[in-house]
């Protein structure tokens, strides 16, 4: 039988700027072998925030921006593909909140995306501080990479 590889797809619906974009494929694929979490196929679409906030409003019926929304295609139990829908405009403004770089701030997000996927969620405060920890350690892990691609 033969084994498929993940895929890790990016869409740019508006210009963004993703840098090391095999390496971080790679690294979500690694994260999503240590979480323990088969992977098929992983869609990034990075979007704005009225795209973004249109999805809430329609799947989720909130009516709120938001950073990031995580959608499971494949059925639970079975191997993961999934969209990561990323609204660049929110990031930005989290970096410049946060008084981060734009560019930790969006993989952050994007980690935090795959951590859902993975089990973790974000609704009581014991949630954020596991979800919030790990976000840490893969992001300081993905940051301490050799630089390459």
């Amino acid at each position: 039988m033969n084994k498929i590889s993940p895929s890790v797809l990016y869409h740019y619906l508006i210009p963004t700027t993703l840098t090391k974009r095999k390496t971080l494929r790679e690294f979500i694929i690694f994260i999503f072998k240590k979480e323990r979490k088969a992977l098929i196929e992983l869609n990034i679409i990075f979007c704005d925030d009225e795209y973004l906030l249109n999805l809430n409003q329609q799947f989720l019926h909130h009516n709120y921006y938001t950073d990031i929304l995580s959608f499971p295609v494949s059925g639970p139990g079975k191997p993961l593909i999934a969209e990561i829908y990323i609204s660049v405009d929110r990031v930005k403004d989290n970096a410049k909140n946060l008084d981060t770089r734009f560019n930790d701030e969006l993989h952050r997000v994007i980690f935090h995306g795959i951590l859902h996927f993975c089990g973790y969620k974000d609704k009581t405060r014991s949630e954020i501080r596991k979800m919030r920890t790990r976000e840490d350690k893969y992001l300081k892990a993905y940051l301490s990479l050799p630089k390459k691609s």
